[in-house]
């Protein structure tokens, strides 16, 4: 009967002492007729339990062997807590239903059970449904399927793992025609688009829960001006977990839980059970710290983005936020791992690691309490998935376009997508595209008589699917445990680049152990425990996540608003109040750019607060500039927040170093030859299975990787400019390493709006970035006495209390080929050496 539940369900409802929610009933009704439904439900809501309702009812009234149900999470670690807590009311009402998990940590003799005998509801990732949907047998283990969930929808739209889903999504459509979608999430910022991304015929919302307690809690002492690890706080997040119950501490990068797990536990004197959670990690130290908090056996688990999304750990007391959260969605989304009770107020703690993170963590205090949730609408799919895809599907099957084209057009990232893009895609996929026609590595598809598309043997079928995925990260090595009775254990994995600088001897700190290197034997990094000296931190590429849009609006606004300032502490305050005295505060709609001497050089420092990603490639384009006009830039930082650019000579007049003309032939001489394009291309080719990295046996490194798709690269500039892999990495570049898109919409909105302030000295609130600046200038010295001075030196000199030491002027050198070249190679290298070492310590 609708609106109802069917026994035994109402009475193990009963049994909890819980009533079923409307929105779970709505949920059961929703399936009755058939209906694809996109659920939005505030976190501890029950959604994921009304996601799979339906299909448990089904499952009790008609047992059946077979694949029944088909879930699909961004992570691992959500589809094995998933599984665990939905054995539970299975088991508890005795139902004849089998539910397993099946992702890249899942045993191979585990994968060809499920193969021979599917479970009737499979929880999974993006990556192994693509693996599935390329098997022969893809038809036989999906013909039964009735019902698709998609957890965290919104995590996924956007993304090429959403556009991964998308298109396996339509090839399930089109081997079960009356397969039901669900899409579940909890923060949505575009409900219409990701409705439309889920395929979902009706949306289901439901209204917010109580809303969240959130505060802020400073370091003792003097605030930071720069850095953004936080340690300087461990003291104060300790007796926050002292005081509590279950604790998850959030953190924004793997380095910086590797630091703050050791800061607190040089602080844990009752020698609490506190535990290290992140996706370098070795499968079974992170399932052994996952099952100890669903016991309630751990205090506090410090952790990134790894336990992000809806992992229900009823038993956590508070979430203790460290370092900025970068956007109102992810902190909401984090904030909801406290409590995970719908009625219940979620409770969190922010600790701002500097001056500028306590703007940032007021704006999206400011910004929860408002329910503004930020990210921009769902892009549509790229190219270079669509080519992955495009090969599995005849890994699986022969195919004939015209279908195939109807089907990928039926998803909604590729709703779009013109025949003749998808031609080129596919030309890509049978014989490499034009220019590399002539080459039979790239030769992985024929047509028969009938048109259709074949895959050419089973060698490249297995070869694609020792490479299906879209995450690429830089190769990586494991980490295992050596002592005075031979080998021990597997820690985890780190990457390639960063194990290259260690020497034997060398200490660094990797899950939660301070490390001594040994040697790299075979393919592992061998390390004792212990050791002397400072350890290096393990830093991982594309660790850090950008500023929000919104967020960064909501900074802007703050500074403008005075009469909001008793939100900060004092010493931001006062911080602020100086800044107005000697320049002027960033307004919402322009662009402050303050310019001054200090020593040798000149300063430039830019208040866009467009993110790091965006700064780095307005540095390189504004440089550019300022070498053409004769300033003789030597170098740039690069911070979520603002862009310090240092050079020899004056920078004058600065509104035409920000024209929004810059994103012409600037831009395109740049990207010709920018080694960010080239990084894009990288990550385009590897995806799109033109490199591909892993082989039988070995993996590619990183050198062979980037020599390979460097040299392809520049071969497809050449000869076919407009090669469908060029224009995926044009099209990735707007909104991924280069930001160009967020560029564009800054140098539009103030344009003829670029307030220069020509001071005497640095002003207070481009303190941080000149400590960042120094900071990387003496860290070649290993000289932390000089860095101190400096830093004392310069704060000194922002705050009145101290003159800024006399400009030392000298001529500009004298212009020839070579010393074009040489400074040329200067900005570049300390470009890209802020950028790229900056994380390891410092973010």
């Amino acid at each position: 009967m609708p609106g109802t539940l069917p026994e035994p369900f109402a009475a193990w409802f009963a049994a909890q002492g819980w009533s079923p929610r409307p929105h779970q009933l709505a949920m059961i009704d929703a399936a009755d007729v058939g209906d694809s439904v996109l659920l939005i439900a505030p976190t501890g809501g029950g959604k994921t339990l009304a996601g799979f309702l339906p299909s448990l009812i089904d499952l009790a009234a008609s047992p059946r062997p077979g694949l029944h149900t088909l879930y699909v999470s961004p992570l691992k670690a959500l589809a094995t807590d998933i599984a665990r807590n939905l054995t539970r009311p299975v088991q508890d009402m005795g139902l004849p239903i089998t539910i397993e998990s099946r992702t890249g940590d899942t045993p191979a003799n585990r994968r060809a059970r499920q193969k021979a005998t599917p479970p009737n509801i499979l929880l999974t990732t993006p990556e192994s449904l693509a693996v599935l949907v390329s098997l022969p047998d893809a038809f036989d283990f999906f013909g039964g399927l009735r019902c698709l969930v998609m957890d965290e929808v919104h995590a996924l739209a956007g993304t090429k793992r959403g556009d991964q889903l998308a298109l396996c999504a339509a090839r399930l459509s089109r081997i079960a025609p009356a397969l039901r979608r669900v899409g579940l999430s909890a923060t949505v910022a575009h409900p219409d688009a990701i409705q439309a991304y889920a395929g979902a015929a009706r949306r289901i919302e439901v209204a917010d829960g109580a809303p969240p307690e959130l505060s802020m809690t400073l370091p003792a002492g003097k605030l930071s001006w720069a850095g953004h690890m936080g340690l300087e706080a461990a003291p104060q997040v300790m007796a926050l977990i002292k005081q509590a119950g279950m604790t998850i501490v959030f953190v924004n990068t793997r380095a910086q839980a590797e630091l703050m797990f050791q800061a607190l536990w040089k602080l844990n004197d009752a020698t609490l059970p506190i535990a290290l959670h992140h996706g370098s990690l070795e499968v079974e130290q992170r399932r052994k710290v996952e099952a100890a908090m669903a016991a309630g056996t751990l205090k506090a688990v410090v952790a990134t983005s790894s336990l992000d999304l809806g992992i229900d750990w009823g038993g956590v007391d508070q979430v203790i936020q460290v370092g900025a959260p970068k956007g109102v969605s992810r902190l909401l989304q984090r904030v909801g791992r406290a409590n995970h009770r719908m009625d219940e107020p979620s409770r969190a703690i922010l600790v701002p690691a500097n001056r500028f993170e306590v703007l940032e963590c007021e704006a999206g205090i400011l910004g929860v309490a408002a329910r503004e949730l930020d990210g921009d609408p769902p892009r549509p799919g790229g190219y270079d998935v669509l080519a992955q895809h495009l090969l599995g599907l005849a890994c699986s099957a022969p195919f004939l376009p015209d279908d195939v084209y109807t089907e990928v057009t039926s998803s909604e990232p590729y709703r779009h997508l013109s025949r003749k893009d998808f031609d080129d895609v596919l030309d890509f996929v049978e014989h490499g595209g034009y220019a590399l026609r002539a080459y039979d590595q790239w030769k992985k598809l024929f047509r028969d008589s009938e048109g259709r598309m074949h895959v050419r043997g089973a060698r490249v079928a297995a070869m694609h699917r020792m490479n299906i995925g879209t995450i690429v990260e830089a190769p990586v090595m494991k980490v295992r445990l050596a002592g005075k009775r031979g080998l021990g254990p597997y820690l985890g994995e780190i990457e390639e680049y960063f194990v290259n600088m260690l020497r034997p001897g060398d200490t660094f700190m990797f899950a939660g152990r301070l490390l001594r290197f040994i040697r790299i034997h075979e393919t592992a990094v061998e390390c004792m425990e212990g050791g002397d000296g400072e350890p290096m931190v393990p830093a991982y590429e594309g660790g850090r996540l950008p500023l929000t849009t919104n967020l960064a609006d909501r900074v802007r606004a703050l500074l403008q608003s005075p009469d909001k300032w008793d939100l900060f502490p004092e010493q931001v305050q006062e911080w602020l109040r100086l800044q107005r005295g000697v320049s002027r505060l960033p307004g919402q709609g322009d662009l402050l750019v303050e310019t001054f001497p200090r020593g040798d050089r000149w300063y430039l420092v830019a208040y866009c607060f467009e993110g790091r990603n965006a700064h780095q490639t307005l540095g390189m384009l504004v440089t550019r500039r300022m070498e053409r006009a004769g300033f003789v830039p030597l170098g740039f930082v690069a911070t979520d927040y603002v862009l310090g650019i240092w050079s020899a000579n004056q920078p004058l007049n600065v509104a035409r170093l920000f024209d929004r003309d810059m994103l012409g032939d600037d831009l395109e001489s740049w990207l010709a030859e920018s080694s960010m394009l080239k990084r894009t291309f990288r990550t385009v080719a590897v995806i799109a299975g033109l490199i591909q990295r892993n082989h039988p046996g070995a993996e590619k490194t990183r050198k062979q990787v980037t020599v390979n798709s460097d040299l392809i690269y520049d071969v497809l500039r050449r000869h076919q400019p407009d090669h469908i892999l060029l224009r995926a990495t044009r099209a990735d570049a707007a909104t991924g390493l280069t930001d160009v898109g967020r560029i564009a919409g800054m140098l539009e909105r103030v344009h003829g709006r670029i307030v220069h302030m020509v001071l005497s000295r640095v002003s207070p609130l481009a303190v941080p970035v000149l400590l960042e600046i120094g900071r990387e200038s003496v860290r070649s010295d290993a000289n932390e006495d000089a860095l101190l001075a400096e830093a004392e030196a310069i704060i000194a000199e922002a705050t009145g209390q101290a003159e800024p030491p006399p400009l030392r002027p000298h001529g500009p050198p004298p212009v020839h080929r070579a010393n074009q070249q040489r400074r040329s190679a200067t900005r570049q290298r300390s470009g890209a050496l802020i950028t790229r070492r900056q994380p390891d310590l410092f973010s």
